[in-house]
């Protein structure tokens, strides 16, 4: 925290939320569009934005601007920094190539997880994933998991705060419901998304937790709904994930 009023850049404190308004559902967005989910008054949302134009964040085109790839370099960077993706990524590649599926690592960023490091066998999704993409966490499986390792409050809270807007005709939609399923993967130590994301895709999550025993990430498999069952994709992908979980706990401070 600040420790006096100067120590506070209000105009970077803007960007960074002007930033945070660009997404997969907003590629382009009008100056009043921006003023809107910042709440800032349209001047200020323009001259953030016309800034990041001219410093190459932003192409404008007279009435949308769209994010560039030049905005990757903020958050690409961070995850370069951070220590759990080196940390995570043999481990990763070697589970994958046991397997034969591709596996994830993801962190939860309020109501969203995203991907820290992947190894790709094959495709199972429509979209690519790679680090630093994301996805609903109430939906998702590390997202389960990752919620089931909050107080209880806290993750209806969460529940609260997203949007839950069915992705699937198996989509759970009801706090009430989601929070229920998390009883079951507190109890159970993984979590199983049966086409809850995307028709055709069942994955499959564990926890992965430091050397203190606190949850600080999650590590997934995902495959094609007609390779196999839910039940038979428990059976069968279970003991390969706990093992890499049991492996990477002795690794991570």
């Amino acid at each position: 925290m600040p420790n006096k009023p100067t120590d506070f850049i209000a105009s970077l404190a803007k960007g960074l939320q002007v930033i945070e308004c660009f997404g997969a559902d907003t590629p382009r967005l009008t100056i009043s569009e921006v003023a809107q989910r910042t709440g800032f008054d349209r001047a200020s949302a323009r001259r953030c934005l016309l800034t990041l134009h001219q410093q190459g964040y932003t192409d404008y085109d007279g009435k949308f601007f769209t994010a560039t790839p030049r905005i990757l370099r903020l958050g690409m960077g961070a995850l370069a920094a951070l220590p759990l993706p080196q940390l995570v990524q043999p481990w990763l590649d070697q589970l994958s190539e046991q397997i034969g599926e591709s596996t994830s690592v993801s962190i939860l960023d309020e109501t969203e997880i995203v991907y820290l490091a992947r190894a790709a066998q094959r495709k199972v999704m429509s979209i690519g994933l790679m680090p630093g993409s994301r996805l609903p966490a109430h939906c998702t499986s590390m997202g389960r998991v990752l919620l089931a390792a909050l107080p209880v409050e806290e993750a209806r809270a969460l529940l609260e705060r997203s949007d839950l807007s069915p992705r699937t005709p198996y989509s759970l939609t009801a706090p009430d419901d989601i929070l229920a399923e998390l009883e079951h993967v507190r109890k159970d130590g993984f979590a199983v998304i049966d086409q809850e994301v995307e028709i055709g895709l069942r994955s499959l999550a564990v926890p992965l937790r430091n050397v203190r025993g606190q949850v600080v990430a999650a590590l997934n498999t995902g495959v094609a709904a007609t390779q196999t069952t839910a039940g038979a994709m428990q059976e069968q992908f279970a003991e390969p994930l706990l093992r890499t979980q049991a492996g990477l706990m002795r690794v991570l401070a």
